[in-house]
């Protein structure tokens, strides 16, 4: 397997989909690529089928806040003070898209924990909540309120949210590692009541964590890329990893 790597930058919001679908949509049978990038400027992205009218268009314009919608599924997501990751994957070299799914994740893990050893306590989330019971809840608007199988937590808190969608030649898998909590100012931009907005900030609170408030630190973003591929290497044992 070849393995491609896309440096990381910042871009708009639909920069960074319209290229996550690009690669996705031209994944070749030996080749996999994996992507770092952040936001600029901070962007909400939407799950494919989530509907836009949750969001206050003119309180984001006021704060230029981008809007934008993911070719993946699950719920809203502010992307600001984070490390954006994809994997585009041959489905011709995958036995399963969840055991993708968890491979994925278990290389992020190793790149974390290379960035540094306070990290080793994360840990992959082993249960699957019913989705299809927690999105007929108010607080499934936010994609942070709930943790899939597999994703990284730390103690007991989502700290990296992924999501993944499979076409006929490839698995796309991109997601947000929290490096600070700007993330949860996403209820600002909801049409949401004052309670509603309350109880969703709460909720945000007690179920995520990010690598700042972790390490007491601001994270260094070229660090943490180059631990990531660091750990990308090692745990799909990469020989020849081709930078683009």
């Amino acid at each position: 397997m070849k393995w491609l790597f896309f440096s990381s930058d910042s871009y708009s919001g639909k920069f960074n989909m319209e290229t996550d679908l690009f690669l996705a949509s031209n994944c070749e049978p030996d080749e996999a690529v994996f992507r770092l990038y952040r936001w600029r400027p901070y962007c909400i992205s939407l799950g494919a089928n989530q509907d836009e009218k949750i969001i206050n268009y003119s309180e984001a314009r006021k704060d230029n806040i981008d809007v934008v919608k993911r070719p993946t599924g699950g719920r809203a997501i502010l992307h600001a003070e984070e490390l954006t990751y994809s994997v585009i994957y041959p489905v011709s070299a995958s036995s399963s898209a969840k055991e993708l799914y968890n491979e994925i994740n278990s290389a992020l893990k190793a790149g974390l924990v290379k960035f540094s050893s306070e990290l080793n306590e994360i840990e992959l989330e082993t249960i699957q909540p019913d989705f299809s019971k927690f999105y007929k809840e108010d607080l499934s608007t936010i994609c942070f309120a709930a943790s899939a199988k597999s994703e990284l937590k730390f103690n007991g808190k989502k700290l990296v949210g992924s999501a993944q969608r499979k076409f006929k030649d490839s698995i796309l898998q991109h997601g947000s590692i929290l490096c600070g909590n700007y993330h949860a100012n996403i209820i600002n931009y909801l049409n949401i009541t004052e309670e509603e907005k309350k109880a969703f900030k709460e909720e945000i609170n007690k179920k995520t964590i990010d690598l700042n408030t972790i390490l007491n630190y601001s994270v260094d973003y070229e660090k943490l890329s180059g631990a990531l591929v660091t750990g990308f290497k090692e745990y799909f044992n990469i020989e020849n990893l081709q930078y683009v």
